[in-house]
């Protein structure tokens, strides 16, 4: 009964927060309901037992994705005019691309029906291991039968992110070089001086 309960309760907070991330005028509070969602999401995915997706979506998506999305939204100046107007000029090109999906998902569930497209079955090499949790059979499927294409994966993400460093850091000249142990020897009466300036004169920097 509470399986039941809480299913029915974490679907309908999922349902009410993605169409509350459309409907929202805030952008921000866009990305809020959307970190709701992934939340009642994770709880679905504990619901069937998938505790290591619910995990991803708290820890990935919750913890980087939507952050950012957080800070991005945040730090930009959006013109809610100039969105608006852009919005309702490309309101055509974006109905005529919903409908495109929407007949080509019609045309793939028609062509599964009629039996067209014949979807492949497990040959049993994945198989969650006896007596452990799924964490764990996935673990061990990923350091012993997929561990090259782990580790690759990982090397591309590094090589990613230190080209993205390389291309966004930048030297800047016009600036003094700083000495530090200059800085930590200084003495109290180098650091500041006392000046009396004449009314009306202000202060010379």
């Amino acid at each position: 009964m509470i399986h039941a309960i809480a299913f029915y309760l974490f679907a309908t907070l999922v349902i009410a927060s993605a169409a509350l991330v459309i409907l929202a005028r805030n952008p921000v509070h866009s990305v809020l309901w959307l970190i709701l969602a992934f939340f009642n999401a994770a709880g679905l995915m504990v619901l069937v037992g998938a505790e290591f997706i619910a995990m991803l979506l708290v820890i990935v998506y919750v913890g980087a994705v939507a952050v950012l999305f957080l800070f991005v939204v945040m730090m930009l100046d959006i013109d809610f005019a100039e969105l608006r107007a852009g919005f309702v000029r490309n309101f055509p090109l974006g109905l005529l691309i919903a409908l495109v999906l929407l007949a080509e998902l019609v045309l793939g569930i028609g062509a599964y029906k009629a039996g067209a497209i014949a979807l492949g079955t497990a040959d049993g090499a994945a198989a969650p291991l006896i007596g452990h949790s799924n964490i764990e059979s996935i673990g061990a499927l990923l350091y012993s039968r997929y561990l090259f294409l782990f580790e690759s994966a990982g090397i591309i993400l590094l090589v990613a992110m230190v080209g993205a460093i390389v291309l966004t850091h930048r030297e800047r000249r016009d600036t003094r070089t700083q000495n530090v142990a200059k800085q930590v020897s200084r003495r109290p009466d180098e650091a500041t001086v006392n000046v009396k300036p004449e009314i009306g004169k202000g202060v010379q920097l």
